[in-house]
């Protein structure tokens, strides 16, 4: 299917956000399916595989989206979502409370992001994102948003490869025993390599690339999510979006939901 068609579906217009088994990657995870019922502001060219060639997609929104009608984020075919929950030590979402009791309310299945910084410790980012996000039953596993910080005003502070992934591992340790569920990693391309993150085990990874498959883009490494475009267009959501895929078919995924939703 080609990308005029992906556009010709788009039903309505809609600013980017933040245990169990690994999904892998490869083209054997890519599954023939209808073109999903939303855009992009500025779609890419894929001549890979393609983001719908993919048939389970989400978003992750944060206050920047601003008000949500999550009942057309529903209706548009979006099977869940990660919202931002925190940064830091000391800042929450505005809008996380809202944003997670409408999404439960309307039904999609949604987990709860914290955007790394690294001029706080471990312990005390694993401590206020628990004291802001319930563990409540039935949500996705939480994320860790891990990217360097150069826009910062308070902390663009860039460790040794090393100190990274042991920071990290210390933090997904302190959340996963809080919330008896393994995080889920998101990261970008930059930071992904400058630190090595394929050395860091047992986790499943959220993928950021917008130009190409992550198996290209991040060779080897397995994945469950892809986060495809920023500028995704979707019913309900003003403005601009985060989009992702899911590395399966639906059949896998809720596979996946009743492994790792807790």
């Amino acid at each position: 299917m080609g990308l005029r068609l992906f556009l010709a579906v788009v039903l309505a217009l809609a600013i980017s956000a933040c245990g169990g088994p690994r999904v892998p990657a490869p083209e054997s995870r890519a599954v023939t399916g209808p073109a999903p019922v939303f855009g992009d502001h500025k779609p890419h060219d894929w001549t890979a595989i393609r983001p719908w060639d993919y048939q389970v997609h989400g978003i992750d929104i944060s206050k920047w989206q601003g008000e949500i009608d999550w009942h057309q984020v529903r209706a548009s075919g979006i099977s869940f979502v990660f919202i931002k929950a925190t940064e830091g030590g000391d800042h929450a979402d505005e809008r996380f409370a809202e944003n997670w009791a409408a999404a439960r309310r309307a039904g999609v299945p949604r987990g709860a992001c914290h955007y790394y910084y690294f001029c706080r410790t471990a312990q005390e980012q694993a401590r206020w994102f628990a004291a802001n996000v319930p563990p409540e039953r039935g949500a996705l596993p939480p994320v860790l948003d891990a990217e360097w910080t150069p826009e910062s005003r308070t902390c663009r502070l860039r460790p040794d490869p090393a100190t990274v992934r042991s920071e990290m591992a210390i933090y997904l340790a302190e959340v996963g025993r809080h919330y008896r569920k393994r995080p889920v990693v998101y990261t970008t391309v930059d930071f992904y390599r400058d630190n090595e993150l394929w050395k860091l085990t047992g986790y499943q990874f959220w993928l950021r690339s917008v130009a190409n498959h992550p198996s290209i883009v991040y060779p080897g490494q397995d994945w469950a999510f892809w986060q495809y475009t920023g500028t995704g267009m979707i019913p309900g959501i003003r403005g601009r979006a985060d989009i992702n895929a899911f590395g399966g078919s639906p059949a896998e995924w809720r596979q996946w939901l009743a492994a790792n939703a807790y």
